[in-house]
């Protein structure tokens, strides 16, 4: 029943559109297999048939960072919960942009003012699969959490920092997630 495409049709992006949330695949040749859950309105975009970009906000770990630095494959899964069942997989080769990156600006502007922005990540798409989806439960969405936002505002811009430094420079793995460019190092910490 799975069928297999080389882009992301417009169908698919339409899919990809009205999925309240989805899952980030990622792993190194050793160490944890990562499977993150993603959400929230307007942190994920598709910009071409061949490429999506999402949102990495401040989280307890740094995973996906540290497993695209050193390997780059990704797997991005979004699963109908609604009436019509559908799962559809996004493979391809994703890269963290950090804020010191140069095509950090050209990207931030494209998704909404969030706190606790800590990557862009894209994805360059090489094979799109589709599949039934039959096993997945129909569910309704109450709302969405607003607890990170929430967090990270409170945090503040320098405790945000702080918190990179010390908790997301890293994965749980011991991987160097990229995170700690000029902006998040201070003048003491080199």
């Amino acid at each position: 029943m799975a069928r297999h495409f080389d882009r992301i049709s417009e169908d698919h992006a339409a899919f990809i559109a009205r999925q309240p949330m989805y899952f980030v695949a990622t792993a190194c040749a050793e160490g944890r297999i990562n499977l993150s859950p993603k959400g929230l309105d307007g942190t994920l975009l598709v910009l071409g048939p061949n490429r999506v970009a999402f949102l990495n906000l401040t989280g307890s770990g740094n995973e996906t960072a540290a497993h695209l630095a050193a390997d780059g494959r990704i797997t991005l899964m979004f699963c109908s919960f609604d009436t019509a069942p559908l799962v559809l997989r996004l493979y391809g080769t994703g890269r963290a942009i950090h804020r010191h990156d140069p095509d950090w600006g050209g990207l931030d502007r494209l998704f909404p003012p969030l706190p606790g922005k800590r990557q862009i990540v894209t994805v360059a798409v090489d094979s799109v699969i589709t599949s039934c989806g039959f096993a997945v439960p129909r569910m309704t969405l109450d709302s969405e959490r607003p607890t990170l936002t929430e967090w990270a505002a409170a945090k503040g811009e320098d405790g945000l920092r702080a918190y990179w430094r010390d908790k997301n420079a890293t994965s749980f793995d011991g991987l160097p997630t990229g995170i700690l460019g000029p902006d998040i190092l201070g003048s003491g910490d080199r």
